[in-house]
């Protein structure tokens, strides 16, 4: 769940205050890079509470991003534009996969590929709810492993992201700090495998 979380956080990162689907593509087509902090929450089907987890992301077009997991455990996921990588410290384990077969039909392809977003997904604009201006997405592909994005927007950007999955649980994601267009040092985005560290490549 974490590693996919990791990539659809990408989808959404780029974005500021979107009322509509038109201003979406428009952030997406003027974004470069961003930066933030996270805070996020699995729940199953019946609301009871499964995970909780905090961290950074930053990233740059195309396809180059780094996903950091500080709290409960420790997790750096990493994608060079060519190769993601993500590297669990407790397990001292790095898994290498190639970019595209990784992110496939993922949100995380907005950022790896095209801006044209609606040949990967079904846009619907939700309106004004709690305070934020909502906006659906929803997979194209069956094999997408989440059924449903809905993302939220306040005065601050983006501020809140839920994603069902097939299997009824639900990930909500509050971001803080975020950071549009930020520059951000080539080096964050390089991997090298921890010495000693068991590199798994499928």
């Amino acid at each position: 769940m974490r590693i996919t979380v990791a990539l659809v956080f990408l989808l959404t990162c780029v974005v500021a205050r979107a009322a509509s689907i038109e201003t979406l593509k428009t952030f997406l087509q003027q974004t470069t890079s961003g930066k933030a902090r996270f805070a996020q929450i699995v729940v199953d089907k019946n609301l009871k509470e499964l995970q909780q987890a905090t961290g950074t992301m930053q990233f740059v077009r195309p396809g180059r991003f780094r996903w950091q997991y500080d709290k409960p455990y420790e997790q750096t996921i990493v994608g060079d534009g060519a190769k993601l990588w993500i590297y669990d410290k407790d397990l001292n384990q790095v898994t290498v996969r190639q970019m595209d077969k990784a992110l496939g039909g993922s949100p995380a392809a907005l950022l790896a590929g095209s801006n044209e977003i609606e040949k990967v997904y079904d846009l619907t604009n939700l309106g004004t709810q709690d305070g934020l201006d909502w906006l659906e997405a929803v997979p194209k592909s069956k094999e997408n492993t989440f059924e449903r994005i809905r993302l939220g927007f306040g005065q601050s950007g983006l501020e809140a992201m839920e994603l069902r999955d097939q299997f009824g649980q639900t990930t909500v994601i509050k971001f803080a700090g975020v950071e549009r267009n930020p520059k951000i040092a080539p080096d964050v985005f390089r991997f090298t495998p921890p010495k000693g560290a068991d590199v798994i490549t499928d």
